[in-house]
């Protein structure tokens, strides 16, 4: 749960910088700008792509749909809405140094937010689940799978009109190996063996 949290944290925070958003927060915000949502609600827009995900997990990719699934899928949308009141608590006046702040929190929050949530190896996000059904059908390789995925969806989520920028260029060059590190660093912390 800590590190959905610390997911949720990033992604709220990352939006509200307008210096772009993740991959998957990108969708979220395209969605939210399409149908004239506050930014303050991503967390609510956020909940109802990932319900929509799952179900078609579920029909798609049944054995990806699980607990991890659910527990990431339950608490969503209330934490990124805690995160966008954090960010604007913590940056009122929103100028270019408290943006690129809030940015590089937000950034860092998520990788160790997935690292932490990889390491309890209680299954996958719905965005994940989905990715990995798509490679199961494909055939290829989890590498290749991720970056299409990451692009159609930086893609989708540009015609959407989600926030395209800095964050979204770092988060696609270094959410891979930031989390292979921060996840191995996380596994010897807590004495995790790998399977």
């Amino acid at each position: 749960m800590v590190g959905i949290f610390l997911v949720c944290i990033g992604v709220a925070f990352n939006n509200n910088t307008d210096l772009g958003n993740d991959p998957v927060g990108i969708i979220y915000d395209g969605i939210r700008a399409t149908f004239n949502v506050p930014r303050i609600n991503l967390g609510m827009v956020s909940n109802f792509i990932n319900i929509a995900l799952l179900v078609l997990l579920f029909i798609v990719g049944r054995h990806y749909a699980n607990v991890g699934s659910l527990m990431y899928l339950i608490p969503y949308g209330f934490f990124v809405l805690l995160g966008s009141h954090a960010y604007v608590a913590l940056f009122p006046a929103n100028t270019m140094w408290q943006r690129a702040l809030g940015g590089i929190i937000g950034i860092s929050l998520y990788y160790i937010g997935i690292s932490l949530f990889i390491c309890a190896d209680i299954g996958v996000d719905p965005f994940s689940g989905f990715m990995l059904t798509i490679r199961d059908h494909t055939k290829w390789s989890v590498r290749r799978t991720k970056i299409t995925f990451d692009v159609v969806l930086i893609l989708i989520g540009i015609l959407l009109g989600g926030k395209f920028g800095i964050i979204t260029i770092v988060a696609v060059c270094t959410t891979g190996p930031a989390i292979q590190f921060l996840s191995e660093k996380f596994q010897r912390l807590f004495n995790i063996k790998e399977a």
